[in-house]
């Protein structure tokens, strides 16, 4: 019975003290940690968010890079900061849910050692063929590689990036063979794609928006579950009879999981907020992404956890590792 006392005594008191820190939180600057160097989708998303976050908290919201080993570095040191609301991490579907998958010892459980404050955006994936390629539809493509092994090329930014998962799972569903060309980024991918020596690419439908509009590659086909609203006429990879594929790389915040629910429920409504400003929703929407301001923290946890299962039963099945 003392024991039983004892207990809900120090509950009560933890609770007090929550409802303390919450009432004054935050009384200095938040730090959200993005795992990627500046200027890609990871730094957008999360400037995008701290510009405007900061304001409704009554405090800056300072971006910090911490980059190295794909998104490793700045996803453990933010598993590994102080659970006071006050480090955040941007977390993206490469880091929280492809991670797992490409890494047999991952030193941070995603779905353990951080809580999901709100998911902000998505966006899929196009695959593009070079402008000469002969084949002009996804089935063409699979046809031709099935009748002729290793002679399909396909770009990505860097091994184990979403492009060349996005790409490595399609063919493994498939059944065919092709030849990962990784690049140093994105870029360069594009310049040996519009040169015709490289043949495929799978990148984020923001990137290689300008390029099918302008007709400058072909479109074959989407990652996500329904097709491109802005690309209405090209299927999804679902559609074309290769498999079922779902992906879409999304970007939220995360801070670790011990962060007291008063803290994390006034975060969640200030970045709900940004989420759904209209400014907001207009940039991510400028460059082909989808905001996910409307769906409920519940359906956010769930895509999430969906999304980990998910994927590192499919690029453990298609061999890829992060190694």
């Amino acid at each position: 019975m003392r024991g039983f006392v004892c207990k809900a005594v120090l509950a009560i008191g933890l609770l007090g003290a929550w409802g303390a820190q919450a009432q004054t939180f935050p009384d200095h600057p938040l730090k959200l940690i993005v795992p990627q160097p500046p200027g890609g989708g990871f730094d957008t998303a999360a400037r995008i968010v701290a510009d405007r976050l900061g304001p409704l908290l009554g405090q800056g919201v300072v971006v910090e890079n911490r980059t190295g080993a794909g998104t490793l570095v700045g996803t453990e040191a933010a598993a590994r900061a102080p659970a006071d609301g006050y480090t955040m991490l941007l977390g993206g579907l490469a880091n929280i849910a492809l991670n797992p998958g490409l890494y047999e010892k991952l030193s941070y459980d995603p779905l353990k050692d951080f809580k999901l404050v709100a998911l902000v955006v998505s966006n899929p994936y196009m695959l593009i063929a070079r402008p000469d390629m002969p084949q002009k539809s996804l089935k063409e493509v699979i046809d031709y590689a099935r009748a002729n092994p290793e002679k399909v090329t396909y770009a990505s930014g860097g091994r184990g990036t979403g492009q060349h998962i996005a790409m490595a799972i399609t063919a493994q569903l498939a059944g065919v063979k092709m030849v990962h060309v990784p690049y140093r980024g994105a870029q360069a991918a594009y310049q040996d794609i519009l040169g015709g020596r490289v043949d495929l690419f799978f990148d984020n439908w923001g990137t290689a928006r300008p390029l099918v509009e302008d007709k400058r590659v072909i479109a074959l086909a989407a990652s996500s579950a329904k097709r491109i609203p802005a690309a209405p006429d090209v299927p999804t990879v679902s559609e074309a009879g290769v498999g079922d594929l779902d992906m879409e790389t999304w970007f939220g915040i995360f801070v670790p999981s011990a962060t007291p629910q008063p803290v994390l429920d006034r975060l969640r409504a200030d970045v709900r907020k940004v989420a759904a400003m209209p400014d907001v929703i207009a940039l991510f929407e400028k460059t082909g992404g989808r905001p996910l301001y409307g769906m409920s923290t519940s359906d956010m946890e769930a895509l999430v956890a969906r999304d980990v299962a998910n994927f590192t039963r499919l690029i453990r099945a298609a061999g890829i590792t992060g190694e």
